[in-house]
């Protein structure tokens, strides 16, 4: 009995964020949590992008959806930041959007 898969069908090509991607955006979602927006997460991988769900409520839409997506021609990154439906910007790297988010959760009083 097997219970873990074949190499061959774990290793799928599947576009995934990379360690430090993922470490930079749980980051900013700890920050979004300790000031009470963000309740919940998903993440969701495909063949030619991967994205990070950041959700109010367990049984809400998202309300933040960051995807990286992958360019067949020159094989480049592309990051795209969506809140609540609507497409904000697309960036290179993902530190600028997780910039924005940060200035996004800083309220001035």
């Amino acid at each position: 009995m097997h219970l873990l898969p074949s190499v061959r069908k774990f290793h799928n090509s599947k576009l995934f964020f990379s360690k430090i991607e993922l470490s930079k955006i749980l980051s900013c979602y700890s920050l979004g949590v300790s000031k009470g927006n963000w309740k919940d997460y998903a993440i969701i991988f495909g063949k030619q992008e991967a994205s990070f769900y950041m959700f109010k409520h367990s049984l809400a839409s998202p309300d933040c959806i960051l995807t990286k997506i992958t360019k067949n021609k020159k094989n480049s990154i592309v990051y795209n930041l969506k809140i609540q439906n609507s497409l904000k910007k697309k960036y290179n790297k993902i530190d600028d959007i997780l910039a924005f988010l940060k200035r996004r959760e800083l309220h001035i009083i």
